[in-house]
């Protein structure tokens, strides 16, 4: 089993900080800019492969200040990783769906799904790669909890309601719900270079099409819904 990670979120002090040459003097930036391509890296080549030479030359940066920020390898990819589910709760949380209807609300919380899926392939090769690690680093973060626990709180409300209108049926679960929409808006992304490779008509996309956007929301609404919504 890992050893617990540890993030530094402490901003250095002038003693420890040693301006890197061509950057300015700003922390914040330069965690952001560390997080954008150790993103890439690790979604990429996965936690073993990943390099942080690589990450450093990428950012005009140095291995002993990616230390420093994030303490160790496995410390900056756990910080990738909520990261790139803070972002998407983030904007997940601005949709607004208490201002719709509860089937306009859930379509619109599926075609959400779906485009960020589709158009941040990055976020689904650090999942599969996470589950190839057995969701260890995952485990140990102190922020990932909440953050899913507000997606499906969202999920709830729009159901809850739906029910409530009679044009959801009851008895759902919201977290089997939540699990629907990630599974097919998950794959439309994870499989679809050896689906592409099978199917050879989806095989020159330039993003996932392996499962239609429409479909996705008519599949959704059907198993949550009396009757297929108009």
């Amino acid at each position: 089993m890992n050893q617990p990670v540890h993030l530094n979120k402490s901003k250095p002090s002038l003693a420890d900080h040693v301006k890197e040459p061509g950057r300015t003097n700003d922390p914040a930036r330069t965690m952001a800019e560390i997080l954008e391509v150790a993103t890439h890296e690790f979604a990429d080549k996965g936690l073993t492969g990943a390099r942080i030479d690589a990450i450093a030359a990428a950012t005009r940066t140095s291995k002993r200040m990616i230390y420093y920020y994030f303490g160790s390898k496995d410390g900056l990819y756990l910080a990738v990783l909520e990261e790139a589910y803070r972002r998407m709760r983030a904007i997940e949380a601005d949709l607004h769906l208490d201002d719709l209807l509860p089937v306009a609300a859930l379509r619109k919380l599926v075609e959400f799904t779906y485009d960020h899926h589709r158009d941040n392939e990055d976020f689904i090769r650090l999942v599969m790669n996470e589950n190839i690690q057995r969701g260890d680093y995952l485990r140990q973060s102190s922020n990932i909890q909440q953050l899913n626990q507000n997606a499906i709180r969202s999920v709830r409300d729009v159901y809850d309601r739906g029910v409530v209108q009679g044009v959801f049926r009851s008895g759902l679960d919201p977290v089997d719900i939540h699990s629907a929409i990630s599974a097919f808006t998950f794959f439309n992304v994870s499989n679809r270079h050896t689906f592409g490779v099978i199917f050879q008509d989806r095989a020159s996309q330039d993003k996932a099409n392996t499962l239609k956007r429409e479909h996705v929301v008519d599949l959704i609404l059907r198993f949550v819904s009396h009757s297929i919504p108009a």
